[in-house]
């Protein structure tokens, strides 16, 4: 078998046709194209139109998805490597999205959904010599149009902005290129990976799967070969598993064959998710007239327990025995353009969720079956993927074209990509079961579109799920009580996985993450604005204010600003520069997933994951990411590598007592001594409560403080603090003493770090604080910084023109602790050997200076 990678001499044009968009005919006749690539980047290399992420520029590329595109190549075949009319193949993998295939003039077949592999005979049309290869990819406005035509009644989507693409539900392709509220509309299309050649040999190995299977100690790892033949033969198929080989004669037979082959392994080392041990990976080969076909794989157990219990409903992840609180955060495509979704992307954005203690990546369904490389990432790193199928708010057709596609699509992608230990459950869709109450047309005829999800996400996706993957759960939906129970996710939780979006989109206060305990809440977030270099990227500075026309454009959430705004007014002073706006509403947003993440995790084991809303961004914009488009990292990612430590506190106020929760997701018992303390802003201690030696079990939370807060006031326990932790109206009155105090608790759990935690017992734009009068120094070390303070100082945020990032940023700083911070530049090249030069650069802001210019 030989192969011949087709990534080479391509070009692209407009296709002709009467109702091509007036600005296609501008363009050039042929403009250089890259394969893989996608067409946005080649016209923005080829300087065809200005950048879509800068300005408004967005909407100068709508037209890009009204148009059919050209690509063409040509190739070369001699006569030592093909004789004309043997067997030959041509595979396409990422091909987005309906296209044409025609080689050397003969139309080779179409493609409708980019989710799958498509792969065509071509010895009838292959020539020893030059060849052109044409690939047309047609406009996918045009081609959901024609689909919703031919509906015999409307299926509804959501859309947010009026350029936002029309009947996406229609196309099997990235949902969210249509434009998403964090997302732009850029309906780009093209070859994601390169298409390849095939010919020569008895046939070509479609897939390798891996399956390994516990028996206690021991462990049955079977592989099989799904190879397609062209001729009856006996073949021989060598199989690797590590150091054991195995040969396997087989006869096949014309069209598709499977070939098995059994190992035996005794107590290998298991895969664990980040935080809890190892991710030693095996190897599986299969070997075959010359082609080989790896896979990498991890020997771990992966049970979702859904029990009955006193609360409801039971969801959690057990990995290898071991009940795992999932941490971690939602994904999106990492880029946009495709073009850009370049390894160190991924390699970056999955290091970072490392390092902020995730141990879970939830693959949101309105984006795509991602690249191998996300996946072999997530294998080494120790990452657990919640797995959606892509399919996201919206309503779906039922009738026998669409189901097939995405059938094969499917059976496609569990092929693919089941080997992979990374991989938890598969999800049939994100909120497409919420999406029945959505629309006026569900509404109106409800039994209609039940029966068309049913038909769709169990009668296909599942039951391909369950059929090709049986060892791993499949869940209907996100959120979902599970199989057969349509509960309200949204509100409900007492079971199943929760999306809580009422603090965001229902204006509620921060407090109300108290009021809730999910048993898994996997979506839930809060919006800040990315910092000034990222604002810098895409707007000039006469547009540096919030209400402008590019920074609204760059805000994808219609409510997004006014949300962001009236929260800071419910909670800080109002600030009075640009720059100090943006760095509040991270200082809020960090705020708003802290609460929630410490409540919920000093509450396990009933409430058992917290994947919050989002991780990154694909391009620049206002959002609830906490990683800004070119990488930097928000305060909100500086909390969570704070809040999903694995040994911590959860300090909070409900019911108006004052609570303090040992959290340990480690197999050890961990013991240290606690104080907690009331204190004043100028840091003299009020009241101190000192609780001596505390323990906390392995892999549990553990009460370890609660008292009413009307007995820390005063030495005699006299005054009673009658104010709510947060007021959320202008008529509420602050008690007096919660201005001028904070609470602190204080833990030295043996064998790690001091950990302390700090809870405001009014809102911060009461609270009395204090200058904390902040200086700074050379570190121990190069690219270090000392901090220091006189006052308590809170959300200390340093920040630099030199490119790169410090290890903490966003925290509290006491009097009479020193801090020393290490910065990671970007570029290590850059030489400063007075230490000062640096460091006089430094940008420093504490809530202290908001507002005092």
């Amino acid at each position: 078998m030989q192969t011949l990678r087709l990534d080479s001499h391509w070009t692209l044009h407009a296709v002709e046709s009467p109702s091509m968009p007036e600005e296609s005919r501008h363009l050039p006749s042929s403009l250089q194209a890259s394969v893989p690539g996608d067409i946005a980047s080649d016209l923005l290399a080829a300087g065809c139109l200005p950048h879509p992420y800068k300005d408004r520029h967005e909407l100068d590329w709508v037209w890009v998805g009204h148009t059919d595109w050209s690509l063409k190549t040509e190739f070369e075949i001699r006569e030592s490597q093909w004789m004309s009319g043997n067997p030959a193949t041509i595979t396409f993998e990422f091909l987005d999205t309906v296209a044409e295939i025609i080689l050397n003039g003969i139309s080779l077949g179409t493609c409708q959904n980019m989710f799958r592999r498509h792969r065509f005979s071509v010895e009838s049309a292959l020539m020893v010599g030059m060849n052109q290869l044409e690939v047309i990819i047609h406009s996918p406005v045009q081609a959901a149009a024609q689909e919703a035509a031919q509906l015999p009644y409307p299926i509804p989507h959501s859309k947010w902005l009026p350029w936002d693409w029309d009947h996406r539900n229609l196309i099997r392709k990235v949902a969210c290129h249509g434009g998403w509220d964090w997302g732009p509309t850029l309906l780009t299309g093209g070859m994601y990976e390169a298409p390849t050649l095939s010919f020569g040999g008895s046939g070509q190995v479609d897939y390798l799967r891996v399956r390994p299977q516990s028996h206690g100690k021991h462990w049955e790892v079977v592989l099989q070969c799904e190879y397609t033949a062209y001729q009856e033969k006996e073949l021989e198929f060598l199989f690797t598993l590590d150091e054991q080989k195995k040969m396997i004669r087989f006869s096949v037979q014309p069209g598709q064959n499977q070939v098995e082959c059994c190992f035996q392994v005794s107590s290998p080392e298991l895969w664990w998710p980040a935080g809890h041990g190892g991710q030693p990976l095996s190897t599986a080969e299969v070997e075959v007239e010359q082609e080989s076909h790896t896979r990498r794989f991890g020997y771990r157990t992966v049970d979702v327990v859904v029990e009955d219990d006193d609360v409801g409903r039971s969801m959690f992840f057990r990995v290898n025995g071991r009940d795992i609180f999932a941490k971690g955060a939602n994904w999106i495509p990492v880029d946009a353009m495709p073009a850009k979704q370049t390894p160190e992307v991924y390699e970056r954005l999955l290091q970072d969720a490392v390092e902020a203690n995730m141990n879970m990546i939830r693959l949101w369904g309105g984006g795509q079956f991602e690249r191998d490389i996300f996946y072999d990432l997530c294998d080494e790193l120790g990452l657990l993927v919640w797995h959606d199928m892509m399919f996201s708010c919206s309503l779906y057709p039922a009738h026998p074209k669409f189901l097939a596609e995405v059938e094969a699509e499917v059976e496609h992608q569990i092929k693919r990509l089941a080997h992979h230990p990374c991989i938890a459950l598969w999800c049939g869709n994100n909120e497409d079961l919420g999406a029945l109450t959505w629309y006026p047309e569900s509404k109106a005829n409800r039994d209609r579109y039940l029966v068309d999800y049913d038909r769709l996400n169990e009668g296909v996706v599942g039951r391909v799920v369950r059929e090709l993957d049986p060892e791993r759960t499949w869940w209907p939906s996100s959120p979902s009580a599970g199989e057969g129970d349509y509960s309200d996710c949204w509100h409900d939780d007492t079971k199943g996985d929760m999306h809580y979006w009422s603090v965001w989109h229902g204006g509620l206060p921060f407090e109300s993450y108290y009021d809730i305990t999910p048993r898994f809440c996997s979506e839930f977030g809060f919006q800040s604005f990315p910092g000034m270099r990222t604002i810098a990227s895409f707007a000039q500075e006469k547009d540096w204010n919030v209400t402008s026309t590019v920074m609204r454009h760059h805000q994808k959430n219609p409510a997004g600003n006014s949300i962001i705004l009236t929260t800071m007014a419910r909670y800080f002073h109002m600030p009075t520069a640009f720059d100090e706006f943006l760095w509040l509403s991270q200082v809020q947003q960090a705020w708003a997933i802290r609460t929630a993440v410490e409540y919920w995790r000093s509450q396990r084991p009933i409430s058992m994951g917290a994947l919050y809303w989002q991780l990154n961004d694909l391009w620049p914009v206002a959002s609830w990411s906490s990683i800004e488009y070119d990488g930097t990292w928000k305060l909100l990612h500086y909390a969570a590598k704070r809040f999903f430590a694995p040994v911590g506190l959860a300090v909070y106020k409900k019911d108006g007592q004052l609570h303090v929760h040992g959290l340990n997701d480690t197999m050890d018992e961990v013991r240290g001594e606690l104080t907690v303390k009331i204190l004043g802003f100028d840091g003299q201690e009020k009241r101190v409560y000192h609780k001596g030696l505390t323990c906390c079990p392995a892999n549990c939370s553990q009460p370890f403080f609660s008292e009413e807060l009307k007995s820390l006031s005063s030495e005699d326990g006299r005054k009673t603090f009658t104010s709510p932790l947060f007021c959320t109206s202008a008529d509420d009155v602050v008690a007096e003493e919660l201005t001028h105090v904070f609470a602190l608790a204080q833990w030295e759990p043996e064998g790690h770090e001091p950990i302390q935690s700090t809870l405001f017992l009014t809102v911060p734009r009461d609270c009395e604080f204090q200058d904390p009068k902040i200086s700074l120094g050379p570190g121990s070390s190069p690219w270090t910084v000392e901090v220091e303070c006189q006052a308590p100082a809170f959300a200390v945020t340093l920040n630099t023109p030199v490119r790169g990032r410090f290890k903490d940023n966003g925290f509290d700083l006491l009097p009479g602790s020193r801090r020393q911070l290490e910065f990671l530049p970007e570029e290590r090249e850059l030489s400063m050997e007075n230490g000062e030069e640096w460091i006089d650069g430094i940008e420093l802001r504490t809530l202290y200076h908001l507002g005092r210019g």
